[in-house]
């Protein structure tokens, strides 16, 4: 039997949107926002040549800086005063979570609730700071020396100065996202660093299906294989929608309890376990780590000092390589593992249901509990890192086979699939509220007519 909250929900209807005078302002301040993030990807740095720049991105194409071209929104592209986006502070994000599952001390931040979080953010802040400090700086320099060997520069004045203004209009550039951000979360609608993210991803969207349709067109691929690419696109899109919802709830009771003189009958909940507890996290650390060799040899290779071996490795790492291939699902497998160890804490789950007097049927409280939770995450874990690889190595194939463009790689419809998700279900939740606020409202008015 369906609960009032679940019948209510079901019967829920977009048409009550109008009346939603709260969330109506959420959803344009978030577009506002959205807005603003894609203006200011077009302010360039100062002292750069954009020809030159342009030039020279062109010989880089495939390498980790397509890949971080394609989170930054094109900005790293035209090295716009956002170039490196939100990278710095996904890092020290994940990195501040790192720590809090093996330093003690960021452990006990962790359970200090509303206090600790903001510590914790506070150090993600910092964070975010010294990585965008020390990535500027590494632009700023590479810059200067991209192109030296084909007499190119994209710098117009290299020197001190330029490193200078680099460093503090990226760090500007950056901790403005990263405000921005935090401001569509707090008062707009959805997570506001996702949703830069993915605004960055869409945003390149139509430049690479105007490419595939023009291959289409000009016969470079047939119109057999278009409709391939459109149906795997659409089919990866159903199946991440299908398995990021999916999950394995298990049955947690809680026994009767006596408060005064009054019986509390035991009540009963679920333990929610999702299938791929990772997220997009595996594929984009898989993707960054196999990246990195390709664009040093790239930049070696325009300074026409690229060793021998180097070009072997290259090679050997290009897309769609069975080296490359297999590395990839390696990595992605590893990291589905690594990272939900470290977001999943089963002794500590099974401790917090101890102490609140929960248990799961048929299993002891304390370590025999942990020890089945781990049971059962290891298991979904497999699961959802052979559908993680799967989903990744899929578009692999059709980039390197069909050169069809970057952004229909497998992490990123998977960050824009989660994202919109998401936020649909942050949506419907304010119109649930909406609704529950409505019916309040006319109890009252039926209670003082009486």
């Amino acid at each position: 039997m369906a609960s009032a909250a679940e019948q209510m929900a079901s019967n829920l209807s977009f048409a009550n949107f109008s009346k939603a005078t709260e969330l109506k302002s959420r959803i344009w301040f978030t577009l506002g926002a959205l807005v603003v993030f894609r203006l200011i990807s077009f302010v360039p740095l100062p002292g750069i040549d954009p020809l030159a720049l342009s030039s020279l991105f062109e010989q880089t194409r495939g390498g980790v800086l397509d890949f971080f071209n394609m989170f930054s929104g094109g900005a790293l592209e035209r090295m716009s005063l956002i170039a490196l986006g939100v990278t710095p502070y996904i890092t020290a994000s994940i990195v501040v979570q790192l720590l809090t599952s093996l330093v003690p001390s960021f452990m006990a931040l962790k359970k200090e609730g509303e206090a600790g979080r903001k510590t914790l953010n506070q150090y993600t802040r910092y964070g975010t700071v010294f990585l965008t400090i020390v990535q500027g700086y590494g632009i700023a320099v590479g810059l200067e020396g991209w192109g030296a060997g084909q007499g190119v520069s994209a710098v117009v004045d290299p020197g001190w100065f330029f490193r200078i203004s680099t460093v503090i209009s990226l760090l500007g550039g950056t901790m403005f996202l990263m405000w921005l951000g935090e401001q569509i979360t707090s008062r707009g609608i959805g997570n506001g660093i996702s949703l830069i993210i993915m605004a960055g991803i869409v945003a390149q969207l139509p430049s690479a299906l105007g490419t595939l349709f023009e291959q289409g067109r000009t016969g470079a691929l047939s119109a057999g294989f278009v409709l391939l690419i459109t149906v795997v696109a659409l089919v990866t899109i159903g199946v991440i929608c299908l398995m990021e919802r999916a999950q394995r709830k298990i049955l947690i009771q809680y026994p009767k309890r006596q408060m005064g003189s009054r019986m509390f009958q035991g009540d009963s909940s679920f333990l929610p376990l999702k299938i791929n507890t990772a997220g997009v996290i595996p594929p984009i650390f898989a993707s960054s780590l196999l990246l990195m060799p390709l664009t040093v040899a790239q930049f070696f290779s325009q300074q026409g000092t690229m060793p021998e071996w180097m070009t072997t490795v290259t090679t050997a790492l290009q897309h769609g390589a069975p080296l490359y291939m297999f590395l990839y699902a390696a990595g992605i497998i590893f990291f589905s593992f690594f990272y939900t160890a470290v977001v999943f804490n089963p002794d500590e789950t099974a401790e917090n249901l101890k102490k609140y007097g929960g248990f799961v049927p048929g299993i002891r409280p304390g370590t025999r509990t942990s020890e089945y939770l781990d049971f059962v995450l290891t298991r979904l874990t497999v699961i959802g890192a052979a559908y993680l690889t799967l989903i990744c190595l899929l578009p692999e194939f059709l980039i390197s086979e069909l050169k069809v463009p970057f952004y229909f790689g497998g992490t990123s419809l998977l960050i824009v699939v989660n994202v919109t998700m998401d936020t649909v279900a942050q949506i419907q939740s304010h119109l649930l509220a909406h609704q529950y606020e409505g019916l309040i409202k006319k109890s009252k008015l039926r209670g003082n007519r009486r």
